[in-house]
């Protein structure tokens, strides 16, 4: 009886163990994709699309995580700390790695240090845009009564993208504009549409559906080319506005010390990711551009667009306190 009641406590152990180790092998099986934005806006609805595809290629489950906060500094931290196994893996946008550290004096991560690319997703456009109560039925009369009275415009808070798409028509027009800061893009297009401000610059997949419903009105692409899915939308270029460029981009980047073999393995299943008909599909409707590189190139675009926004930021005096 006694050897019988030890083999069962043995198997049970033995049980224990075996079901502790599956749970380990999930565990370790697991790709977790973080976000620096909560669920529902443009950055989730990406992220959710590539970890599909990605789910497919990589045979394992892989979870979306949206830890905003911070302007990124949520997130960032958080990968930052992670293993750096390749299996913890940081979806940002160009403001968590670029911007912020211009933005922020005492930032607590540090992009050129904390992380290694590995490549960028998408490449995705600014557009102004007005309600469908404003008087202008153009860019140019627009920045005409920009330059002359001046008006407002709103962008999704300090040092965000659509602010630096403001202070670059500001400087490329001398044109009179007091800056709106809100807190995330969604109050500031419903201010938009209800004439509260004059204008907002903003991304163009998370202005599609507002556009396509004539919530508002499209007058001018923060890009050297049009939009693929605004075909009929000049760029400031077209209309006489020099150097009004702002690419609000996607990008996969790794924790630091992350193997360059595992870097080279993931870029490379993100390549396939990019090249499938429903990242195809979701770029299309959004109007993103899909932009797969290495990680090298990706890493040239981070530290361009760092010195670039660095420059615009120091000389304009930018802070989060204005």
């Amino acid at each position: 009886m006694f050897h019988s009641r030890h083999t069962r406590m043995l198997m049970r152990l033995a049980a224990g163990l075996l079901a502790l180790a599956a749970a380990d092998a999930r565990a370790d099986s697991t790709t977790s994709l973080v976000v620096a934005f909560p669920a529902g806006g443009p950055a989730d609805s990406l992220a959710r699309v590539v970890a599909a595809q990605l789910e497919k290629e990589l045979k394992h489950p892989v979870l979306v995580e949206n830890k905003p906060g911070g302007n990124g500094a949520i997130a960032a931290t958080y990968v930052a700390r992670a293993r750096p196994d390749g299996q913890t893996l940081f979806l940002s946008s160009v403001g968590a790695i670029s911007i912020n550290p211009s933005l922020y004096p005492k930032l607590i991560y540090d992009p050129a240090k904390d992380f290694v690319p590995v490549s960028l997703l998408v490449s995705v456009p600014e557009v102004l845009v007005v309600g469908p109560g404003s008087p202008d039925q153009d860019a140019k009369a627009f920045v005409a009564r920009a330059k002359g009275d001046g008006l407002s415009m709103a962008s999704s808070g300090v040092g965000s993208m659509p602010h630096m798409a403001i202070v670059q028509l500001k400087l490329a027009t001398g044109s009179n504009i007091l800056h709106v800061p809100y807190k995330g893009a969604a109050p500031a297009i419903t201010d938009t549409i209800g004439g509260q401000v004059a204008g907002f610059i903003g991304d163009v997949s998370g202005l599609m559906s507002n556009i396509k419903g004539g919530k508002v009105r499209a007058l001018a692409i923060a890009a050297p080319k049009r939009s693929a899915v605004l075909p009929d939308v000049p760029t400031f270029d077209e209309l006489g506005v020099p150097n009004v460029y702002a690419n609000n981009w996607y990008g996969v980047l790794a924790p630091k010390d992350t193997p360059a073999d595992k870097v080279a393995e993931v870029n490379a299943v993100l390549q396939k990711v990019l090249a499938s008909p429903e990242l195809q599909a979701y770029a299309e409707s959004t109007g993103v551009e899909l932009s797969p590189t290495t990680p090298q190139a990706f890493g040239d675009i981070i530290r361009d667009d760092t010195r670039k926004w660095g420059d615009l930021i120091r000389a304009e005096g930018i802070t989060v306190n204005n």
